[in-house]
């Protein structure tokens, strides 16, 4: 009986050590399925029959038999809770830069399902779309932030009296927001400034995010400015700046989540999946609080270009006195895959931030450099040991995952992907 027991026991760690070990986003099914949409710009969405303009200072469900209009910027104030349906769409206006913002205190509780996602979208018709025709999703929190004061406004022309966020709260609740689109944000604020697909300032892990997709974002897709937030299931589709930006001490854990990146949705700026930063402003930081800290697990960073000949270069960026940690993941087409800011060099003390573990590295010119010299014998040396588990490889595409052709219903779970990964 202790024999079969001991059996047991040895098959059971073994399934549970390979699954630990997937790179790459998982799941016992592709959770791509159903509630995405690759293909947003032909996509016929209702009119809108109701518009949501002002202030909403008092609770207010939208329901899925509506389809809303989304003018000005729209507060939700006073610890009001906006509710939305399964199934509803909302719909921002182009010229009045149709914005959603949720103010501190107050909550968003859109929680679609995989067969009626929720819907943000532009509202102009179909094949004139495009990145920038609205503003976006705006969510303001009570966690800390490491601005002097603990607080801080967002640059995006909004009322002061309502635009402030952060505080001492790591674990308040904005809401949640799970089977959620967010397509073609981002509206162009002035020369320099855009907003984001989903911007979060302050918020806090009670705040549930799971299962979102923005896509055709005029800025970042994800930002987060300070705050303590997990994030799940994520997809950003085409961003024309960063898919996941962090700075003014966020603490985030992402899982299980994919940016897929295009030639022809990029900023000449420069444009990363990920992005990370301590402090927007060094003159405006506490330097006593926390320093921003990110934890990726089976992430999927895919450049869709040919030959790292466009305008995607580097999958990570990192600036000084930032943690950033990713762990069984898949990099696939860059050049170099991290970036790091010409502060860092590689003094092990900087380093020391920095974890990279059990990856595969696919098809990228590069695995770290630095600003201050393309090649650096003290990197390579840091990052070629076994004690990361680097995995590097040259395969296409149609070879690395089960479906890789994003006008397809793609799958981009690998092909040796263990179906006991499950995500449930």
């Amino acid at each position: 009986m202790k024999t079969k027991l001991f059996v047991v026991f040895i098959i059971l760690l073994s399934i549970t050590l390979n699954a630990q070990q997937t790179k790459g986003i998982i799941g016992d099914t592709n959770w791509l399925s159903n509630w995405t949409n690759f293909k947003p710009s032909t996509t016929v969405y209702n009119n809108a029959n109701q518009i949501l303009t002002g202030t909403i200072d008092t609770d207010l469900k939208l329901t899925k038999g509506n389809t809303y209009r989304l003018i000005g910027t729209i507060y939700v104030t006073n610890k009001a809770i906006l509710t939305i349906e399964p199934g509803t769409v909302i719909r921002g206006d182009k010229e009045s830069c149709g914005t959603l913002v949720i103010t501190k205190g107050s909550k968003i509780i859109a929680e679609g399902t995989a067969n009626e996602p929720i819907i943000f979208t532009s509202n102009n018709d179909v094949l004139i779309r495009r990145p920038g025709d609205w503003g976006g999703i705006v969510i303001l929190g009570e966690a800390p932030i490491n601005k002097i004061g603990g607080v801080s406004f967002l640059d995006f022309n909004f009322d002061p009296a309502v635009s402030y966020y952060g505080g001492q709260d790591p674990n308040s609740n904005s809401g949640i927001l799970k089977y959620v689109r967010i397509e073609f944000s981002g509206h162009k604020i002035n020369a320099l400034k855009e907003l984001n697909g989903l911007s979060l300032g302050g918020v806090g892990k009670g705040t549930k995010f799971d299962f979102i997709q923005i896509s055709f974002s005029n800025d970042d897709s994800f930002e987060c400015y300070g705050g303590d937030v997990n994030f799940n299931n994520l997809i950003s589709f085409r961003a024309t700046d960063d898919d996941f930006d962090y700075t003014q001490g966020a603490q985030c854990t992402i899982s299980n989540s994919i940016a897929i990146r295009n030639p022809y949705s990029s900023d000449r700026s420069g444009s990363r999946c990920f992005e990370i930063d301590s402090y927007d402003k060094i003159e405006n930081a506490d330097i006593t609080k926390k320093l921003t800290k990110i934890t990726a697990n089976n992430i999927t960073l895919l450049n869709t270009e040919d030959n790292n000949q466009g305008l995607v270069r580097e999958a990570v960026y990192i600036k000084d006195k930032s943690y950033f940690s990713i762990n069984n993941s898949i990099i696939d087409g860059f050049a170099p895959f991290i970036l790091l800011e010409n502060k860092i060099g590689a003094l092990p003390i900087n380093l020391a931030k920095i974890n990279i573990q059990n990856l595969q590295i696919n098809r990228c010119n590069g695995v770290v450099q630095s600003e201050s010299a393309i090649y650096n014998p003290e990197l390579l040396t840091w990052y070629d040991s076994d004690t990361f588990s680097l995995d590097f490889t040259k395969l296409n595409n149609t070879e690395l995952f089960i479906q890789s052709d994003v006008k397809n219903y793609p799958d981009f779970r690998t092909k040796n992907t263990n179906p006991l990964a499950s995500i449930k």
